[in-house]
């Protein structure tokens, strides 16, 4: 039933839908040049998606980011999900780091691209260091913030070892690390299935800023791990939505 469903009605709407915010956001991409109004574009896109799947997100400690400052959001990865839950509940702007696939989806990668989202290569480590390289300038450059996935890809449920990328990012920008921890978003639609579970509940919980004052990239391996720390913390922490649906993830 659940394939069924994804096939006949929610696929067909992730379509259109990405093919209409495409259709506003590509053109407002030549007016605006910073790619803020194509984040705004693409987080509509966000919300429909939720809308389109009936996610409903509860969001615990948003109160712990100031819109003045800058940050590294650091988040475990689930699912195709996690990107749109995200956008839709933290109102910082911001950009991510995405691999290079998806920026050659049509609209999708077009508007990743002008939107100002960076593309990892990861299957070439000189150019990922570069990448983040690039990724620190924009922070410090552009005054925004930027989300990673330390993972560095979708997990099968159990968090992964954290890459120190995001640490250097942080480093190098001078911007706080904060860490974001999703639960239940695997249950909506689990890594390599092509089927969507609609109509689940989604926690997003945000952590403590960790600063990066006086660190150098040497320090980024107990960076790396202290962001780690919250967010295994974070997902074994029983929820409303879904009291066990962290344990598993926190698991390591």
């Amino acid at each position: 039933m659940a394939f069924l469903w994804s096939l006949v009605v929610i696929d067909p709407l992730f379509i259109l839908s990405t093919f209409l915010c495409g259709c506003v956001s590509i053109p407002l991409a030549l007016i605006d040049k910073t790619g803020d109004s194509s984040m705004r574009v693409g987080r509509v896109w966000a919300r429909s998606l939720l809308w389109i799947t009936g996610v409903r997100v509860t969001v615990e400690g948003l109160e712990k980011i100031d819109l003045n400052r800058n940050y590294l959001f650091c988040s475990n990865h689930l699912s195709y999900m996690d990107t749109p839950v995200v956008m839709s509940n933290i109102p910082a702007q911001f950009r991510f780091l995405a691999k290079k696939g998806l920026f050659q989806i049509p609209f999708l990668g077009t508007h990743l691209s002008q939107a100002g989202h960076i593309p990892v290569p990861l299957e070439d480590p000189r150019a990922a260091v570069k990448t983040m390289t690039t990724a620190a300038d924009v922070i410090q450059k552009r005054g925004i913030s930027m989300l990673i996935f330390p993972e560095g890809g979708r997990s099968d449920g159990v968090l992964q070892p954290f890459k120190e990328g995001g640490a250097f990012i942080a480093i190098k920008a001078g911007v706080p690390l904060l860490p974001i921890a999703l639960i239940g978003t695997r249950e909506v639609m689990a890594m390599g299935s092509p089927v969507f579970h609609p109509f689940r509940r989604v926690t997003l919980r945000i952590g403590d800023p960790i600063p990066t004052e006086g660190l150098t990239t040497r320090d980024r391996g107990r960076l790396t791990e202290a962001v780690r720390e919250q967010i295994v913390a974070m997902l074994a922490k029983p929820s409303e939505t879904s009291p066990k649906a962290g344990l598993q993830q926190a698991q390591a």
